[in-house]
C-alpha cells in the first residue's frame, strides 16, 4: 500500500520540513555511512573512470567568475581557451621588458663574452671558431667594423650550437653587445612564456602555471644569464623545450591508451589487462622532438646528453604508469616490450643526429689545414687505421671531442667564483660578470658621494625564491616518495638531471651559474608548494583565505626582492654603502 500523507505541519514561524533534509545537503544516512568509508555514487563514478586519471582534466574557473564579468554561459569555454594564452603571453611580455631594457649595458665584454660572442661572430661568417688575438676586446667596442676575423682556426671546448645562436644576433644586430646578448634574451623571454604553458598542463591550473613562470621572470640569475652572452641559458632553454615536448607526450599517449579501452553501459572508460598490455601507441612527434632539442642540448655543452639519459628513464616510466592504470597486470614488462625501443630510437639516435649536423660548419671546411681547429687531422695522421673505412671528417671529430674530454676532465686550475655544488641551492657562491668603481660624477654616481661608487652584474639568483625553492624541494621530494604524485617526480627527475651530476666533479673547475639549467624545475617546485599553501578544492573559507594570505604574501617578497636587487643584476651604479647593503653575505663579494 502506498501512503499518499504528507509530512507533518512544522511549528510557526520554522521552514517547511523536508523529508530528506536541505536540497544542498546529502540525507542523515548517507552522511553517516560516509564515516564508515562509503563513497557516493557520482565520486565513485569519477574514481572509477579511467579515462579521468588518464587524462586528468584541467582546473576550471568557478561560474561565479564568469558571472561576475557578465559573461554568458555559451561563451565560457572560449574564454577559458583564451586565458590559457593571454595570461602566459602577458608574463612572457613582462619578461620580455625586464630582458630587453637597456640590454647593451654595460657596453664592455663581459665574463666569458670574451669567448663566446668571439668565437660566435667567427661560427655565423665562416661556420666555425678562429684564433682571436688577444686584447682585442676593446678594438671590437670601439669599432667593430674595423676588425678584421682571423683566417686561424681557434680550439675550443664547447660544441658550436650555443655559439650559432648568439652567432644570429650578431648577424642581425652587428658585433657589439647588443648584438651578442640579442637572441639570450629572445630564448630567455620564450622560457618563461614555455614554462607557464608546461605549468599549466602540469599542474592542470593556468594560474599555477603562470605563477611557475613569473617566479622564472624575477628570478636574477636568470635574468643575468639571458642578459648575457653565455652558453648555459642556450642549453637551459633547449632541456626545457624538451621536457615540455616530453610533457605533451604523456597527454597524447595516455589519451591514445584510454580512447582504446572499453566503455560501459554508463559511459564510463573501463580498464582492460590485454589492451592496457598489447596496445602499441603509434606515432609519437613529439617525443622525437624531444630528442632533437636534447641533440641540440648536447650540442651546446656536453652535459645535454646526460639530462637526456634522465628524460630518456622519465619517459618509460611514464609509459609504464599509463599500462598500469590502464589495467595491465604486468606494466613494466609491457612497457619494456612495447615502447623501450620506440622511446629508444626517437630520443638517442635523433639526439646524436642532430649532434653530429651541428657540427656542419665544421664539417664542410676545407680539410688542408684551412678550415676548423682539426680538421685535417685524419688526412695527416690517422691513414692507416683500423677507422680508416669511416669518413675522414668523422674521424676528425672524434679525436678532436677526445682532446676535448681531456681537458673538461683535468680542468682543476682555481678561480676566484668557482664553487661547490653543494652550495648552490643556498647561493653559497655567485658569480661577478662585470664590476667597476666609478668616481663621482661619472658613469651615474652622484657628485656629492663620499666616494667612489659600485657598478656590478653578479650572476645571483634571487635570494627568497632560491631559499624557498629548498623547502619546496622537499615538499616535492615528500609528495613522490610518499605520496606518489607522478608532477613531483617529474620536477624531482628534470632538477636532479640539472643538479646531480656535477657532484661527480667536485674537484673540477666549475661554477654556481651552471645552475641556470634547473631554475624552471625550482619554480615549478615553488609554484606546487604555493598551490598547497592555497589548499585542495573543497577546502574551508578560513582555509582557503589563510592559505591565500600566506602565498601572497611569500610571492610578493619573492617580488620585492627581485626589484632590491635589481642594480646589480643590470650593472646600475650605487653609492657603495648601497651595494654593501645587497652584499648579504660574505661570500658575495
Amino acid at each position: 500500500m502506498t501512503s499518499t500523507a504528507t509530512p507533518p505541519p512544522s511549528p510557526a514561524g520554522a521552514p517547511p520540513a523536508s523529508p530528506v533534509g536541505r536540497e544542498d545537503e546529502p540525507p542523515t544516512w548517507l552522511r553517516r555511512l560516509r564515516g564508515f568509508g562509503y563513497v557516493p555514487p557520482a565520486a565513485a563514478s569519477a574514481r572509477s573512470d579511467v579515462r579521468t586519471r588518464l587524462v586528468p582534466p584541467y582546473a576550471r574557473p568557478s561560474k561565479q567568475l564568469w558571472m561576475t564579468f557578465g559573461l554568458p554561459p555559451q561563451v565560457w569555454g572560449t574564454w577559458r581557451l583564451i586565458l590559457s594564452w593571454a595570461g602566459p603571453l602577458l608574463v612572457a611580455l613582462v619578461a620580455g621588458v625586464l630582458r630587453f631594457v637597456h640590454l647593451g649595458s654595460p657596453k664592455a665584454v663581459i665574463f666569458d663574452e670574451t669567448y663566446y660572442a668571439k668565437d660566435a661572430w667567427a661560427t655565423i661568417r665562416q661556420g666555425y671558431e678562429a684564433s682571436w688575438p688577444k686584447d682585442i676586446d676593446a678594438s671590437i667596442l670601439a669599432n667593430p667594423d674595423a676588425v678584421a676575423l682571423p683566417t686561424d682556426p681557434g680550439y675550443v671546448v664547447h660544441p658550436p650550437v650555443g655559439k650559432w645562436v648568439i652567432g644570429l644576433g650578431e648577424w642581425m644586430f652587428g658585433f657589439t653587445p647588443f648584438g651578442w646578448r640579442f637572441m639570450t634574451a629572445v630564448l630567455g623571454t620564450l622560457s618563461v612564456l614555455m614554462l607557464c604553458r608546461i605549468g599549466r598542463r602540469l599542474f592542470r591550473s593556468t594560474f599555477l602555471g603562470c605563477l611557475a613562470g613569473a617566479l622564472l621572470a624575477v628570478d636574477g640569475l636568470h635574468l643575468v644569464m639571458s642578459r648575457t652572452a653565455l652558453l648555459d641559458l642556450v642549453l637551459m632553454f633547449f632541456v626545457l623545450a624538451a621536457f615540455g615536448a616530453l610533457l605533451i607526450d604523456r597527454d597524447r599517449a595516455r589519451a591514445r591508451l584510454a580512447d582504446a579501452l572499453p566503455v560501459d553501459e554508463e559511459g564510463r572508460t573501463r580498464p582492460d589487462t590485454k589492451i592496457a598490455e598489447t596496445l602499441r601507441l603509434g606515432w609519437r612527434p613529439y617525443r622525437i622532438l624531444a630528442g632533437v632539442c636534447l641533440g641540440l642540448a648536447g650540442g651546446t655543452k656536453w652535459n645535454g646528453f646526460v639530462i637526456l639519459a634522465f628524460f630518456g628513464v622519465l619517459t618509460v616510466l611514464w609509459d609504464a604508469a599509463a599500462r598500469r592504470t590502464a589495467g595491465a597486470g604486468a606494466p613494466y614488462a609491457s612497457m619494456l616490450r612495447r615502447d623501450a625501443l620506440p622511446a629508444f630510437v626517437s630520443t638517442v639516435p635523433v639526439a646524436v643526429v642532430t649532434y653530429l649536423a651541428s657540427w656542419s660548419g665544421w664539417i664542410l671546411s676545407p680539410d688542408d689545414g684551412k678550415g676548423g681547429y682539426l680538421r685535417d687531422w685524419a688526412a695527416k695522421y690517422d691513414q692507416g687505421s683500423s677507422l680508416a673505412f669511416l669518413p675522414e671528417w668523422l674521424r676528425s671529430l672524434w679525436h678532436y671531442e677526445t682532446e676535448v674530454y681531456k681537458f673538461h676532465v683535468g680542468l682543476t686550475s682555481g678561480h676566484t667564483y668557482e664553487s661547490n655544488p653543494w652550495s648552490w641551492l643556498v647561493l653559497g657562491r655567485p658569480v661577478s660578470y662585470f664590476y667597476e668603481s666609478p668616481e663621482p660624477g661619472a658613469d651615474g654616481c652622484p657628485a656629492t658621494a663620499a666616494g667612489k661608487c659600485a657598478r656590478e652584474v653578479l650572476a645571483l639568483g634571487t635570494p627568497l625564491l632560491w631559499w624557498a625553492g629548498c623547502f619546496a624541494l622537499l615538499y616535492v621530494l615528500w609528495r613522490w616518495f610518499f605520496r606518489r604524485d607522478w608532477r613531483a617526480g617529474a620536477i624531482a627527475c628534470a632538477l636532479g638531471a640539472g643538479l646531480l651530476p656535477w657532484f661527480n666533479y667536485q674537484e673540477r673547475t666549475i661554477f654556481y651559474f651552471y645552475a641556470v639549467v634547473f631554475v624552471p624545475y625550482l619554480c615549478l617546485a615553488v609554484a606546487m608548494m604555493i598551490g598547497a599553501l592555497l589548499g585542495p578544492a573543497g577546502s574551508s573559507e578560513r582555509r582557503r583565505t589563510l592559505g591565500a594570505i600566506g602565498a601572497g604574501v611569500l610571492v610578493l617578497l619573492i617580488a620585492w626582492n627581485f626589484i632590491y636587487f635589481w642594480p646589480i643584476y643590470t650593472g646600475q651604479t650605487l653609492p657603495m654603502d648601497s651595494w654593501r647593503g645587497r652584499m648579504w653575505l660574505d661570500t658575495w663579494v
